[in-house]
């Protein structure tokens, strides 16, 4: 599928959350069901709708609420505008969705994100991923490898064997499918009264509809137990006044050489000269990377991929800023901004600003508003203003788990 292909189908997504159950396990509460008690000072729908809402991907929205719940939903969340649609859940889960989907259908959206109202903490970088890998054909779910042995028991609880857990992966939301196929395929179960699957890709299987799996969050929990909300309200409490956000610098300068085009952020651009270097020599990316690497204290660029290794010649620096942003989130961090400055006299940036964010951002997996690109010349001083190179200075803001030391 072509760039603008998946540019189409990644814009103005439909949303679907559900939160029309009663949440016994969570025990009972005068808020009310576990998606208006409060955390944070806020209720839990209210936290989960505002990510969704505020996400430039993101189109109409449908919520499936229960029908004794509309002065809460109301109380919660307050004037929702003609963007959101609240809809009569059903009596399962997987029929509020059916009825969520029916009320999304006249907006004729391309892609749609099946959502849990209860899971609060779901991020824009999640939301971002998942918008990128869809297609026309292919949905796509956020999972996360299980780490846990895992055993079997009978209902005397006594371990009866040891399951492997080799390929396996605990399923979170949002989901996203093409709009057109997953509701079709909840149009056909309950047509054929199968109210039984316990998530939207475990119909989409039933249906024949690929599902990739994209990375999930950690954070991305859902809240059933009271536990859960004591825990998600501590979070989000004064002892969360401070968090961990961490700022990182990268700097970068390449020389001209002979050649036609130089690569900056990501994009190739035609050029009297080229830009010398063991890599692509994108000084735009190596200066992200560094600053990546510097919100986590993992050295540089030159530490993880040395100019001395003769595999990196040559190659795109895409790989070295995924890199660094897989070790950030490996660490737990979230990255939230971008900001890239290219010092040089040519080539002219902005014509290709626009298509460097969107490649910054695809690489990063955040919105395209979290990245910055900017250009500047050196007014014809020392070697950049000379034109015997490119210099660029990255920042990156990332947010860790944790608080910051007293």
């Amino acid at each position: 599928m072509s760039a603008d292909d998946k540019s189409k189908i990644r814009k103005g997504i439909a949303v679907a959350i559900v939160a029309a159950g009663r949440g016994e396990r969570a025990g009972q509460s005068d808020e009310g069901p576990k998606q208006y008690r409060k955390i944070g000072g806020r209720a839990v729908l209210a936290r989960t709708i505002e990510t969704f809402i505020s996400h430039p991907l993101v189109g109409p929205i449908a919520v499936a609420i229960h029908h004794d719940d509309k002065k809460l939903f109301a109380e919660a969340v307050g004037e929702t505008g003609d963007r959101i649609a609240v809809v009569e859940g059903g009596p399962s889960r997987q029929a509020s969705v059916l009825r969520a989907l029916r009320a999304l259908a006249p907006e004729k959206p391309q892609a749609v994100m099946i959502h849990d109202g209860v899971r609060p903490f779901v991020s824009a970088d999640l939301i971002t991923r998942l918008a990128q890998a869809i297609n026309d054909s292919t949905g796509a779910l956020p999972a996360l490898a299980v780490a846990d042995t895992l055993k079997r028991a009978g209902s005397d609880r006594v371990v009866s064997g040891t399951e492997p857990r080799d390929g396996l992966y605990s399923a979170q939301t949002p989901q996203a499918f093409p709009f057109a196929m997953i509701l079709d395929a909840h149009e056909r179960a309950a047509t054929e009264n199968l109210d039984g699957f316990t998530d939207d890709a475990a119909l989409a299987e039933w249906a024949k509809i690929p599902v990739k799996i994209v990375e999930g969050s950690p954070e991305n929990v859902k809240l059933t137990w009271s536990k859960d909300i004591e825990i998600a309200n501590r979070m989000l409490g004064p002892s969360a006044a401070f968090p961990d956000v961490r700022s990182g610098t990268g700097y970068d300068v390449h020389s001209f050489e002979d050649g036609d085009h130089v690569v900056l952020c990501g994009v190739r651009i035609a050029h009297s000269h080229k830009l010398g270097g063991h890599s692509d020599a994108d000084v735009g990316l190596h200066a992200l990377t560094d600053a990546l690497l510097a919100t986590c204290s993992a050295g540089d660029i030159g530490t993880h991929f040395p100019p001395s290794d003769a595999q990196w010649k040559g190659v795109a620096s895409s790989i070295f800023v995924q890199h660094a942003a897989a070790l950030v989130r490996d660490r737990g961090g979230r990255i939230a901004n971008a900001d890239v400055t290219i010092i040089a006299e040519a080539p002219k940036i902005g014509p290709h600003r626009e298509a460097m964010t969107a490649a910054m951002a695809e690489l990063l997996g955040i919105a395209p508003d979290r990245v910055s690109v900017k250009a500047t010349t050196n007014e014809k001083l020392g070697f950049v203003g000379r034109g015997e190179g490119i210099a660029a200075i990255a920042t990156a803001t990332v947010v860790y788990p944790g608080e910051v030391p007293e």
